[in-house]
């Protein structure tokens, strides 16, 4: 109903070049200047201009963006009235996506409670890092995001989505066994500050919290050792690798000798988790009732994030 090709200046826009948008939109570099020069023909207006290696938008792109969230808004809308004339309970399908340890702990639970409370609606899971499940978002392959909050993804105010706060997780410390704040009551993180330390590669949301909770704490951590899974990392700390931020919700294997200490003095790092839907989705059925579920779910969760496990 909304020309495809404003999904596609949308994702130049997020992203800058014309090749970003293509691979997010899964299409070729060429497809994609092809459809933003068509449509700029068809409108008689220019709206991509080169700026070194990449491209910004015009002030009319601009415009024209800011009317398309209007009329995507509206469209969400329309399906959610259009679902007030079928019968038979809420049904269809509900996408969800999501980071690794809400993709584990959280959404499987509210899945699960879905399915019990309508069992004709289709469900489906994505493990996927946040600024790439707001690119689902907006290309209509996903419907519920749960993401940690980090720079790289949308702001609050960005009229595209509609983001809701879930929970703030605290990050505990992952030291080894014979690491000399194992026993203590909770500690400051600047106390490790001199520890070599592990962490996921450059770019995910982990590498940013990490870097995020250590230069609040007034230190750039000596990160060590990259690993990108929690099997990984927990090796690296029992072994007296390095110490590690650990969310207190994620699950480490047990065959891995490690202690969790909690972070008691501030800045006390959390990671803020957030679930985000189209602008204007949120009265769809089967969207009202994934994001009532979740909800609940996290609030369930407060005994388990009070105290490390």
């Amino acid at each position: 109903m909304i020309d495809r090709r404003l999904r596609v200046l949308r994702a130049i826009e997020r992203h800058g070049t014309v090749t970003a948008a293509a691979e997010v939109c899964r299409l070729t570099p060429s497809a994609v200047s092809h459809q933003i020069q068509a449509l700029s023909r068809e409108l008689g207006v220019t709206l991509l201009e080169p700026v070194g290696r990449g491209v910004r938008l015009t002030a009319a792109a601009r415009t024209l963006l800011a009317h398309g969230e209007t009329l995507a808004a509206q469209w969400e809308q329309a399906r959610a009235d259009l679902a007030a004339h079928r019968t038979g309970g809420v049904g269809g399908t509900l996408r969800f996506c999501g980071f690794s340890t809400a993709a584990a702990a959280v959404v499987p639970q509210a899945m699960a409670q879905l399915r019990r409370d309508h069992p004709a609606l289709r469900l489906h899971l994505r493990e996927t890092e946040p600024a790439r499940s707001f690119d689902l978002l907006a290309a209509d392959d996903t419907d519920i995001a749960v993401v940690v909050a980090t720079p790289d993804i949308p702001a609050a105010t960005d009229g595209t989505f509609d983001q809701h706060v879930l929970y703030d997780e605290p990050l505990d410390m992952l030291v080894g066994p014979e690491h000399p704040v194992v026993g203590r009551a909770d500690i400051a993180l600047s106390e490790l500050a001199s520890d070599p330390w592990i962490g996921s590669n450059p770019g995910r949301a982990y590498h940013q919290l990490v870097t995020l909770a250590c230069t609040s704490a007034g230190f750039v951590p000596n990160i060590a050792h990259y690993a990108d899974e929690w099997d990984t990392g927990a090796a690296l700390v029992a072994r007296g690798f390095g110490v590690a931020l650990v969310p207190r919700l994620a699950e480490l294997p047990a065959r891995h000798d490690t202690r969790r200490v909690p972070v008691g003095a501030p800045p006390v790092p959390i990671r803020r988790v957030i679930a985000a839907i189209r602008a204007g989705s949120r009265e769809q059925p089967a969207i009202a009732a994934g994001l009532a579920v979740l909800r609940q779910v996290c609030a369930d969760l407060s005994t388990t994030l009070d105290a490390p496990k």
